[in-house]
């Protein structure tokens, strides 16, 4: 009898693992090398391993140590234990922090520029005279008095402050502090004087994780930091996934939206326990994200972005009450959403651009943001044009059979000896390997070609001989971790498919490059600096991006990883009005180029594909470095 077979795919960790039908989730993790908390050992008794089935009717009934365990609200949400919940078919399971033994290594930070410090929010300190029978202003007048001596001109309050001002300013014996917002409007009275008391919260919301930095606006010095996994990725691990369940599910824009704010939410309870802040003292939120990310935070619908001509709902920025949507922050404060550019270039390429200062520059640059949705820019202060880049999921590890994202255990760095192929790695916490992570399988890419193993269309030679090489499956497969060395049971390998994926995904960003250079007539020559940016981009070498042709053929000296420069640009548009007003300009001048409507992008693309190129002018220090090989 041939056992049924069904693929588990767990994130957000990203691995996929071919299970037998029956078997627990909890048993198909320990297959996967996704480490579940399960302090009871599998009983159904401790519920520390909940997980959240996103295709649940594929899984067997919820069992009674579930129902007891688990609340009505958590079952309906797709909660289940991992240790109780059978396998039935093939599913996704989104493992939540607390369930995990292991931490994603998620970049948060990137340079950032100096900026003058001139926030939005601003808090004066008022000592009020009491009304008297000679002295009969009213309240708000009386505020409104205070604030015209400190130079004020035109004061607006908000009308459930309005309601509560008499009460405040009897309690506090006219002695209160006032925070204003845009220099024109109270969005807080408080007792006592509270002037140092003002602090924001910037968030950049990316496809696969969000960061939220707490700062100071009064000295603008950043005071925590935190991140985490994008809860949304059980609904689909890039954007057009996501934007199909709004469209196909009911109430899907919804969940997607509960799902983000409630992740924000916890940053900032987490960010403000570290730094002994109250959450009623943020005063202000700002925010970035891909278009896509952007529309569903706000809950609007992001029909359009997925549909030609991929027209988003709006451009500009946007200023909403953060108690519209349930923000924990001061019942008053406002949410500033930066603006847009298109469809697939957001809110957060807009911050990198802030970050690099790329429009400042006479110098000409090239500056890439490699993830699941890539956005490029090419030029300097006088013209920038840029695009978007399906690059797809492979550099989360996304598509190849031991693709994982940077977790503890993930092979990051990757070198073969190009006269025996044995293969050196580094993992991510000194564990045993048990996946790959985006920037090694580049390296391991860069590494088969360089040593000779794969050809220029990333095919492996039939003339290599080593034990490494291998048919698995009728698949030939290169082992980069033996079965003996892994802490899956398996060997660990790279596949023909696996690097299919990844020069599918490197070419969409070259040709995306290349189309760009060409717009302004520029070449490789001419780029002054190449930034790349993104989480995922700290961490590549540069030497295998340039050998796979992800990056334009310059000097490395010239590559610079920024690190993630959307969370910094926020950062930088929270404690910066005039950094915003920048960044409203950058919207509207920065030109859009539709990749797919471009003459020349299927060719370039076709000509990308190949390793670094099909044109081997276009690298020509690679074909030099590797002509011994």
């Amino acid at each position: 009898m041939v056992n049924m077979k069904a693929s588990v795919r767990f994130e957000p960790e990203g691995r996929k693992v071919s299970v037998d039908i029956g078997c627990t989730l909890l048993e198909a993790s320990a297959q996967a090398g996704v480490r579940i908390r399960s302090e009871c050992g599998g009983k159904g008794i401790c519920g520390k391993c909940r997980v959240i089935i996103v295709e649940s009717q594929k899984i067997a009934e919820i069992s009674r140590n579930e129902r007891e365990i688990l609340s009505p609200t958590e079952l309906g949400r797709g909660y289940r234990l991992a240790c109780c919940t059978k396998v039935m078919g093939d599913l996704v399971v989104f493992v939540p922090s607390q369930s995990r033994i292991v931490i994603r290594r998620i970049q948060a930070e990137g340079i950032e520029r100096p900026v003058k410090l001139e926030p939005a929010i601003k808090k004066y300190h008022l000592v009020l005279p009491k009304p008297t029978l000679q002295d009969i202003r009213p309240d708000f007048e009386r505020v409104e008095t205070a604030l015209k001596q400190k130079g004020f001109k035109t004061i607006e309050i908000e009308r459930n402050l309005l309601s509560e001002l008499p009460e405040v300013l009897r309690r506090a014996e006219w002695n209160v502090t006032v925070t204003i917002l845009d220099g024109r409007q109270i969005i807080s009275v408080e007792e006592g004087n509270t002037e140092n008391m003002a602090y924001g919260f910037a968030v950049d919301i990316g496809t696969s994780k969000i960061v939220g930095y707490l700062v100071d606006l009064v000295s603008g010095n950043l005071l925590s930091i935190k991140s985490m996994e994008n809860p949304q990725i059980a609904y689909g691990e890039d954007v057009i996934s996501r934007i199909n369940c709004t469209l196909t599910r009911t109430n899907a824009l919804n969940e997607l939206q509960k799902a983000v704010i409630k992740a924000i939410n916890q940053l900032i309870l987490d960010a403000c326990l570290d730094a002994n802040v109250k959450p009623e003292e943020i005063y202000e939120i700002v925010v970035v994200g891909n278009t896509a990310m952007h529309h569903i935070f706000l809950g609007i619908q992001p029909r359009g972005l997925v549909f030609a001509p991929y027209v988003p709902a709006i451009k500009r920025s946007i200023n909403v009450k953060a108690d519209s949507l349930k923000l924990k922050a001061n019942k008053n404060a406002y949410i500033h959403v930066l603006p847009v550019i298109a469809g697939f270039v957001g809110a957060d390429a807009i911050a990198d651009v802030l970050a690099t200062g790329i429009y400042e520059m006479d110098d000409v640059s090239l500056l890439m943001d490699v993830g699941t949705n890539g956005e490029i820019f090419v030029g300097n202060r006088y013209d920038l044009v840029c695009c978007s880049c399906a690059a797809g999921p492979a550099f989360e590890g996304m598509h190849i059979e031991f693709g994982m994202k940077a977790v503890t255990g993930a092979i990051e760095k990757i070198k073969i000896n190009p006269h025996t192929y044995d293969v050196e790695y580094e993992v991510i916490g000194k564990a045993k390997p048990i996946g790959i992570c985006g920037s090694g399988i580049i390296d391991a890419v860069a590494e088969l070609f360089r040593c000779g193993i794969i050809d220029n269309t990333g095919k492996f030679k039939k003339d290599i001989k080593t034990k490494r090489l291998r048919m698995i499956g009728g698949v030939p497969k290169f082992v980069v971790a033996w079965k003996s060395e892994s802490g899956i049971n398996t060997h660990i390998t790279i596949s023909q498919k696996d690097i299919q994926e990844i020069l599918l995904a490197k070419a969409a960003m070259h040709a995306g490059a290349e189309i760009l250079m060409r717009e302004k007539e520029l070449s490789e020559k001419d780029l002054a600096h190449v930034y790349v940016a993104g989480g995922f981009g700290r961490y590549i070498n540069p030497k295998s991006a340039v050998i796979i042709g992800l990056i334009p053929d310059v000097p490395i000296e010239k590559i610079s990883f920024v690190g993630n420069t959307a969370i910094s640009g926020a950062k930088m548009a929270l404690i910066s009005t005039e950094i915003r007003k920048t960044a409203e300009k950058l919207s509207e001048k920065i030109r859009y180029i539709e990749l797919m409507a471009h003459p020349d992008f299927r060719k370039e693309f076709i000509s990308s594909l190949f390793i670094p190129h099909r044109n081997p002018n276009k690298y020509r220090s690679i074909s030099r470095a590797l002509g011994g090989c």
